[in-house]
């Protein structure tokens, strides 16, 4: 038997060695790829111009409670489930958005939100409640503000949201930031309102992330992380790598019954 290394061997190492090149090469990102803000310098500063305030879309739940120095002349105002008997207190009704846009409001009927942000709602509330109420305190409040954040992200999902806005740093900070592998220079949002799709993409690489329409999201907005080349060449090689581990066992195997057999 010869002491020299069967060819096939050598075939089969040489193999191996080149996908374990083309993976390190294809897993490989550089700082630009990664890093936030890239254009920012040092003690600049960003005057936040953004006047974004959240308006109000079909579906949309909303809390509103109004309430007045004398408190009986405010009930019939209020919507709520449940009495008072047994000491039980009853739950307060939230105003679900119809198709139409509008609201079913007590005693004075048919709103229109759609489209108007809790301050214009307060005002417009105000307006037709003061035949009624004497300095009525109007307290309005989104119940079904959540967004969802998929794609190359720790922790992909939909998420609630406390307060009236959110911005897309904050949302991103929820779902664990960007994997290494997600494509930070084309973050695509999806927006809808009144049946209507609009799709935006924001750089977070450039401090201009800061003044986007989209930097602060709305109910329901969708944060789409695409994968970038990295990841792309990843899948595709973990795909050739299975083929070639297939590949190598065959050869192994048949390597092993000719030099038996010899």
């Amino acid at each position: 038997m010869s002491s020299k290394t069967p060819k096939p061997f050598f075939i089969l190492n040489f193999y191996c060695l080149f996908i374990l090149i083309a993976l390190l090469i294809g897993s490989c990102a550089s700082k630009r790829d990664v890093v936030y803000f890239q254009n920012s310098n040092d003690f600049e500063t960003l005057v936040d111009k953004n006047t974004f305030s959240p308006k109000f879309k079909v579906d949309d739940l909303i809390g509103i409670h109004i309430s007045t120095l004398d408190s009986e002349a405010s009930v019939p105002f209020n919507l709520y489930r449940g009495s008072q008997e047994g000491g039980i207190k009853p739950e307060q009704v939230d105003y679900l958005v119809d198709k139409d846009g509008d609201i079913d409001f007590p005693v004075i009927g048919k709103v229109r939100v759609l489209g108007l942000s809790p301050e214009e709602v307060r005002v417009l509330l105000r307006e037709k409640l003061k035949d009624y109420l004497k300095d009525p305190i109007i307290n309005i409040r989104l119940k079904n503000f959540s967004v969802t954040i998929l794609g190359e992200v720790n922790r992909p999902g939909t998420y609630p949201v406390n307060g009236e806005r959110i911005t897309i740093l904050e949302a991103i900070g929820l779902a664990g930031d960007l994997t290494i592998k997600g494509m930070r220079e084309n973050v695509m949002v999806i927006r809808d309102f009144d049946g209507t799709k609009v799709y935006s993409k924001v750089n977070l690489t450039s401090k201009e992330v800061l003044t986007s329409p989209v930097y602060y999201l709305t109910q329901n907005d969708v944060v789409y992380v695409e994968p970038n080349q990295s990841a792309v060449t990843s899948s595709s090689l973990d795909n050739r790598a299975t083929i070639a581990i297939s590949i190598a066992s065959i050869l192994i195997t048949s390597t092993v019954i000719l030099i038996t057999r010899n």
